[in-house]
């Protein structure tokens, strides 16, 4: 779809509507209600605030829709205010849609009159009438229609309802012939005492040619409150020069103002707004304010209060991993079958397998697809856990969780809208730290806008949960419920230590600002808009298996192929191939079945034997044995009876013995070389090259390997570990049950799982976000602090915990207890003493005043 973004184009190819409201009054949802699933997401250029565009078609063509970021006003003093008035300014959308919460018009109506000072065909869009209504709110919109003199509408975005009429009164102020009574900005607010200077000023700057497309009521008013974007405005369009003369106009108009009614210009025009506010709602809205509390204000009674709001939280943050991970794991024994017959689909198109060393597209190809399914399994999780949050979000507390984490977050150093890239970042599990690091240019404060983005990557992010899972899976079975507990709430822990730790040393010197935030009323989350955010964001990652685990895939097959086996340990496994083969022959001589078993029918005959003995494994009951054996029998005849000896055939039975004998022998010897390929491989080298350090957290070659795997990309972790721990020719297990029997082979315990844990926790950022911390950061040191200090910080944790705990003898479950309960014992007496020399500075700064 072409991108909606240049008016010119617009003009052309259809209608260009853009969607402007504040906050949580529900503007995103009618925008899904409009456009439905043809809707993209992007960035506006030279910034990280999402553009999320769209489009339908009516009776009269095309309308593009932009859903601006949520915004209070039209000021410049956040990046998403600015972000919506450049829009507005620069693109001039054919309509503008004001959607405004129904339940709040005397704060939402603020924006509206902004919007009309921009001279932009408006409608008003009276969104939540079911939560006005619940109120006992009635808004008489025909009336409010009359006095604002613009289309009004209701709607109710979550259940659809409106779209239609939305729509029509689009285009209805869209039709240059439709008058549909658009007002002259002048006269819906009037600024009393400041409307003389306005005046004066719109003179002034009509007689510039350069600023002829810009509001001039508008410009006006922004150079009498001294708005710093205004002025730079003025300054792309006049110069330096053209500027100065506006500037002390503007100038001593303010200072006249100021003596005289001793109230900022900005004030002034915010009463006068208020006051437009109350004389339009005068008699249009009935039942406001009748003192009855709400719905949402007896829930926040409870969840909201002192001591049971904690308890709310951390009972949310258990209830989502019980019911998307520990059960949904369960259904993940439906969706490994699917898994495997599609690999053995893919594996009957490759070229077949040769005795010892396979074809590279063979290798390559069953790489992949092992990767890819070591991920995919996971999907009934994803899907389940996103459709928990969704809910969460839509409900309402997604917010109240940033309310509560707000009274923390400034103990350590944070801003309280750090909460938003944390809680983007993963606070539960399934976010990503890329979106949480953009987001975090919004904070005004520098110093815990950097302490976000180094402890945004601590979150539970998408990414790292199959790991999670795996290792669950392999040493937890007992304790899933626990250990999820624990690793959810265990980041947050971590990332305000470390933010603490960082504010204090190379983050010192800067103070925090304080935070403002507005909670929305309750909603009854809608199965569509649950489904089609879960089905999207779980789209989302099987897009990214199938793009940047692949890729990833692709490097790590080639370093773990080259520089290849030399000379002389092929000879030697050839040698040996060569002597199992001839025993084989030698045991078949006088057999009837010699000539089927040997010359050119030696290699297919063998991989007829694994995959015959793999089809039987993954059969499930008498039917599915049935259909195996149905199959193969059909695929060859003749080595049928060597792989299903019939009953008392006497050389079939011993050729299939003697043939078993031979599968086993190879099987040893591909494992073997392998084994030995891996090991002498350039990542092999560098995972061996790592043991002395990483030994000392439980780590091998093969843990090493995957880890470093996973900084182009987390997930790359299990899937390389899927391929690390290989299976044989005639398997098809998970990679819980290869890797489980694998490292108890090796004595590996639960505290091999604990310390893999911990580091990935504190594991430095993946390669996107490292770029990401480069663009918001402007600097290469701090990407390449990123790296280094998590790197640090993580491995000194886990080998400290690994190495104590098996001084001690302690279990898994004992250590992660222990290293769980000790953090937040260091939180809590951290939090305190920053809340006693908080109130100690308050204090001193009382006494001195």
């Amino acid at each position: 779809m072409p991108d909606p973004i240049s008016p010119a184009r617009a003009q052309r190819q259809g209608v260009l509507v853009a969607l402007a409201g504040q906050q949580n009054a529900g503007k995103s949802t009618l925008f899904n209600v409009l456009t439905g699933a043809r809707q993209h997401v992007a960035n506006y250029p030279g910034v990280t605030v999402d553009k999320k565009h769209g489009q339908y078609s009516d009776d009269l063509g095309t309308v593009y829709t932009v859903d601006l970021p949520g915004t209070y006003s039209l000021t410049s003093f956040s990046l998403e205010e600015r972000v919506a008035r450049e829009f507005l300014l620069g693109d001039r959308p054919d309509v503008t849609v004001n959607v405004a919460d129904a339940s709040n018009l005397r704060r939402s109506l603020h924006l509206t009159l902004q919007l009309l000072e921009l001279e932009l065909p408006l409608v008003l869009a009276l969104n939540m009438m079911d939560v006005a209504a619940s109120q006992g709110i009635q808004v008489d919109k025909d009336l409010l229609a009359r006095r604002l003199g613009l289309p009004v509408v209701t709607t109710i975005g979550r259940k659809g309802e409106g779209r239609e009429g939305l729509r029509q009164a689009i285009r209805g102020v869209e039709d240059p012939q439709t008058d549909m009574g658009q007002p002259d900005p002048g006269t819906v607010v009037r600024y009393s005492a400041l409307e003389p200077a306005i005046g004066q000023l719109m003179a002034r700057i009509a007689t510039e040619p350069a600023l002829a497309d810009l509001p001039r009521r508008w410009l006006a008013l922004q150079l009498l409150q001294g708005d710093p974007a205004a002025v730079q405005l003025l300054v792309d369009r006049l110069g330096d020069d053209g500027t100065r003369a506006l500037r002390e106009t503007a100038g001593r108009f303010i200072e006249a103002f100021e003596t005289e009614h001793r109230i900022e210009v900005s004030d002034h025009v915010v009463s006068c707004r208020d006051r437009t506010v109350e004389r339009l709602l005068a008699g249009a809205v009935q039942g406001a304010g009748d003192g009855r509390p709400s719905l949402t204000d007896r829930v926040d009674r409870v969840v909201l209060n002192r001591w049971a709001a904690p308890f709310f939280l951390v009972a949310t943050v258990f209830a989502i991993y019980q019911v998307s991970i520990v059960w949904g794991y369960e259904l993940t024994n439906y969706t490994w079958p699917l898994l495997a017959k599609g690999r053995e689909v893919i594996a009957g198109v490759l070229p077949s397998a040769d005795f010892l060393v396979d074809p590279y597209t063979r290798s390559l190809g069953l790489w992949l697809v092992d990767s890819a399914n070591t991920l995919l399994n996971y999907v009934p999780i994803f899907l389940i856990l996103f459709a928990a949050i969704a809910v969460i979000e839509d409900s309402g507390y997604m917010a109240r969780i940033a309310f509560i984490l707000d009274k923390i977050l400034h103990r350590f150093g944070l801003h309280g809208q750090s909460t938003l890239p944390l809680i983007l970042g993963g606070v539960f599990a399934g976010g990503c730290a890329v979106p949480g690091v953009m987001a975090t240019k919004g904070i005004p404060d520098t110093r815990a806008r950097m302490a976000t983005i180094f402890t945004v990557p601590f979150m539970n992010c998408l990414a790292k949960v199959p790991l999670y899972t795996l290792l669950l899976g392999i040493f937890f079975v007992e304790h899933k419920s626990l250990m999820m507990f624990y690793i959810s709430t265990m980041t947050i822990v971590f990332a305000l230590l470390v933010a603490k730790l960082l504010t204090k040393t190379v983050l010192s010197g800067q103070e925090t600002s304080p935070f403002v935030m507005e909670l929305p009323h309750y909603h009854l989350p809608t199965v569509t808009g649950v489904l089609r955010r879960s089905l999207e964001r779980t789209w989302q990652y099987i897009k990214k298996v199938g793009t940047v685990v692949l890729a990833v895939a692709v490097v790590v097959f080639a370093l773990l192929h080259l520089p290849g086996l030399s000379a002389e340990r092929k000879a030697h496994f050839e040698a040996e191939a060569q002597a199992a083969v001839e025993r084989f022959a030698a045991a078949l001589e006088g057999n009837a079945y010699r000539d089927v078993a040997l010359g050119e029918n030696l290699v297919p005959l063998i991989n007829y034997f694994t995959d015959y003995k793999r089809a039987k494994l993954n059969a499930t009951g008498r039917a599915g044995s049935e259909r195996v054996a149905e199959r193969f029998q059909a695929r060859n005849a003749d080595f049928y009876p060597l792989v299903k000896p019939p009953s008392g055939d006497r050389d079939a039975r011993k050729a299939w013995r003697e043939l078993r004998k031979l599968a086993r022998a190879r099987q040893g010897l591909r494992r073997d070389m392998r084994e030995e390929q891996i090991r002498t491989s350039l990542l092999g080298s560098i995972g061996r090259g790592l043991e002395p350090v990483t030994q000392f957290a439980g780590f091998d070659w093969k843990i090493n390997i995957a880890l470093l795997s996973s900084f182009a990309a987390r997930e790359s972790s299990v899937a390389t570990l899927g391929v690390l721990f290989q299976q044989d020719d005639d398997q098809n297990a998970s990679l819980e049950e290869r890797m489980g029997a694998e490292t108890r082979a090796g004595g590996a315990t639960a505290l091999l799982a604990v310390s893999m844990i911990l580091f990935f926790a504190l594991y430095p950022p993946c390669l996107a976000t490292t770029i990401m911390v480069k663009v918001q950061t402007g600097s290469y040191k701090w990407m390449l602090f990123a790296i280094v200090f998590p790197t640090a910080l993580g491995l000194g944790v886990a080998s400290a915990v690994y190495s104590v705990g098996t001084a001690l003898g302690a279990t898994g479950i004992e250590a992660m207890s222990a290293v769980y309960w000790g953090a937040v014992a260091l939180l809590l007496v951290v939090g305190l003493l920053s809340d006693r020399q908080a109130s100690r500075r308050l204090r001193e700064r009382l006494a001195e005043t």
